[in-house]
């Protein structure tokens, strides 16, 4: 795979995101399944892993940490911290909360490297802004634990480009990690050129739109409860209709280039920057061997205008996030 740069890391031009294996989409993976899916990942020429504190609440960290150990020099590693949750009551019933006091964060490492099974985290995110916390006191939580050993570099997720100059501001930063794909546009507002500005690689999750342009025909009354799409007004009534009548010219588009749908979208995000990395995920061994085969496609000029023009957050019906979730991201909207 081509490599990227990642900070002080040169990664595979596309990285891996693990979330769908324990959190997100569909039900869980078996243990079983999810090494078969994580080794084969590193087999596929994955070098850059994404996790986060809040799949599964550890869970996804502590798979990481049982399959990975053994392979801990062929990866760069990449947690989330902030964004978690909790059991308030001792319920056992876990809360969504976002936290990022100093106090907590250097808690919230600690656990993550005992599942992690790791002496040290590549990449470090705040995974969400807490707007009760200045960015200064939470990014200087994380400069101690750079100072520490603990972590080697910083990144923000979901935030704003006036909340990564602050934050550079204290400590660089690495990495900028939020939603982009043909369908959601936000880091063009001013991300992009922050990052840009500062020396700063933008990790794009969601680059095939939540599965929207994977080429498979998905349909939202089967989605398993507590899919996270259920809660999206892009796949919901009137709103999905609309969207479905944007794929017959896409995957024409898809067909006329040689490509999968899905590595047309990754080829399109590659297309935008050399500073940017997509972080598709997968619970299936063939598409991940697909998506990483997505940085060998090449997309002439007039092919990225097509795309462009058809996919757009002016023909996308809907906002990518509900009003509650849309409160807890501070990434600039379109108006």
């Amino acid at each position: 795979m081509k490599q990227r740069k990642l900070g002080v890391f040169s990664v595979g031009a596309v990285g891996f995101g693990c979330m769908n294996l324990s959190h997100g989409y569909g039900d869980k993976v078996s243990p079983e399944q999810a090494e078969r899916i994580l080794l084969g990942a590193l087999d596929a020429g994955y070098t850059l892993f994404d996790t986060a504190t809040l799949y599964g609440f550890g869970a996804n960290e502590t798979l990481l940490g049982r399959y990975l150990k053994p392979h801990r020099d062929r990866f760069v590693l990449s947690s989330k911290c902030v964004l978690m949750g909790v059991d308030r009551d001792n319920s056992g019933k876990m809360v969504r909360v976002i936290d990022g006091r100093p106090e907590t964060i250097r808690a919230c490492c600690e656990a993550s490297l005992r599942r992690l099974q790791t002496d040290v985290i590549d990449l470090y995110y705040l995974h969400r802004l807490d707007p009760k916390v200045p960015i200064e006191d939470s990014v200087g939580a994380m400069r101690d634990l750079v100072q520490k050993g603990h972590i080697r570099s910083i990144g923000l997720s979901e935030m704003s480009a006036a909340t990564l100059r602050r934050a550079h501001a204290v400590h660089p930063i690495t990495a900028v990690q939020s939603e982009y794909s043909l369908w959601t546009r936000n880091p063009e507002i001013a991300v992009l050129q922050a990052c840009q500005d500062l020396g700063v690689t933008f990790v794009a999750f969601s680059p095939v739109a939540r599965g929207f342009l994977c080429g498979l025909a998905l349909d939202p009354s089967s989605f398993v409860p507590g899919d996270l799409r259920l809660s999206m007004p892009r796949f919901q009534g009137d709103n999905y209709v609309a969207n479905q009548n944007l794929l017959p010219a896409y995957h024409a588009i898809a067909q006329e280039v040689g490509y999968t749908p899905a590595q047309l979208a990754l080829a399109w995000v590659l297309a935008q920057g050399d500073f940017i990395v997509p972080i598709p995920g997968s619970t299936k061994l063939e598409h991940l061997r697909e998506n990483a085969q997505a940085d060998r496609v090449e997309l002439r000029p007039e092919v990225l205008k097509r795309l462009d023009a058809l996919i757009n957050q002016m023909t996308v019906r809907g906002p990518r996030y509900n009003e509650a979730a849309s409160k807890d991201s501070d990434t600039e909207n379109f108006a």
